[in-house]
């Protein structure tokens, strides 16, 4: 069976809850005004955007225990994402993580490097099949040779793919066809003295395929190997949490490389993507859809 695209990271049960008011402060009540449990990580986010757009997905990644799997099989049972190849653990309730939110701030907790250290690897190695079988992929950095395996095998079955905050002298961004690059990496020890020019020189000099180095609400810069660099300023929109709106930049990308974009058009549609993740909440119950995301830019 074919679908259009293959994800590989991150796949949560996030917790989030909404504040009344200003963010917590030390030893003073906060009110909290709303509060879920829904699919959350990179690759979860992710595959809820596209699945919104009509894209079928196959998502594999993180396992899945007592918590999560419930939640992934129920709120997927009616949407384009086919969770078969995922890892049920009767052992394990699922990694999740819990997001205190209020206005334009966000703080998340989790158990993430306990994932790590726990010696145990709860996430999958990904099946060539699954990828063989996808028109595009996408690859979240975080786990090792099963991230590796991920790209080799797109590598070998010439499957385009995305990923995000990838070094330069990495393989999974040299054999990228899209890297979205955040200030988490641009301010990470190795590019800290750098400049942002600086960085997009090292990241397209060891690529053929497009960088895009985002900046919160500052001018993206973009471009590839050999181009002159260009740079987009994000949309304009009154934000209601910006919970996920990397994750949907990062969707924006693989359904314009899906479709065919040119460079210009992926960035502007997934920056499209992005603002309109940011002006609602919770993202999960009401991603961004096709129509909205056109109709924001012809505005623009």
């Amino acid at each position: 069976m074919s679908y259009d695209v293959y994800m590989h990271g991150q796949i949560l049960g996030t917790h989030s809850f909404w504040l009344e008011g200003e963010f917590l402060q030390p030893d003073e009540y906060a009110e909290i005004k709303e509060k879920y449990f829904l699919p959350g990580g990179e690759t979860g986010t992710g595959t809820t955007v596209l699945a919104s757009f009509g894209v079928s997905v196959k998502m594999d990644g993180t396992h899945i225990g007592t918590e999560v799997a419930p939640l992934l099989k129920e709120f997927y049972k009616d949407k384009t994402v086919d969770l078969s190849s995922l890892y049920f653990d009767p052992e394990y309730e699922g990694l999740m993580d819990y997001v205190v939110i209020a206005g334009l701030v966000r703080s998340p907790m989790g158990v993430f490097q306990t994932l790590y250290k726990s010696g145990v690897k709860r996430w999958n190695m990904p099946k060539e099949e699954d990828i063989a079988a996808c028109k595009v992929a996408a690859i979240d950095p975080y786990f090792m040779e099963e991230t590796m395996a991920a790209a080799e095998l797109c590598v070998k079955h010439n499957k385009p793919y995305v990923t995000i905050d990838c070094m330069h002298d990495s393989y999974l961004h040299q054999h990228s066809a899209v890297n979205v690059v955040s200030k988490e990496c641009t301010g990470s020890e190795e590019y800290k003295e750098k400049s942002p020019e600086e960085i997009y020189q090292l990241l397209t000099d060891t690529t053929e395929g497009l960088v895009i180095i985002t900046s919160g609400e500052k001018d993206m810069i973009y471009g590839r190997k050999g181009k002159q660099m260009k740079r987009m300023k994000p949309f304009s929109v009154e934000v209601k949490s910006t919970l996920g709106a990397g994750d949907t930049f990062k969707a924006g990308c693989v359904y314009g490389l899906l479709k065919g974009m040119g460079d210009d058009e992926l960035v502007r549609f997934a920056s499209a993507c992005s603002a309109i993740a940011i002006s609602r909440f919770p993202l999960p119950l009401n991603p961004p859809t096709i129509e909205e995301v056109s109709e924001m830019l012809k505005r623009a």
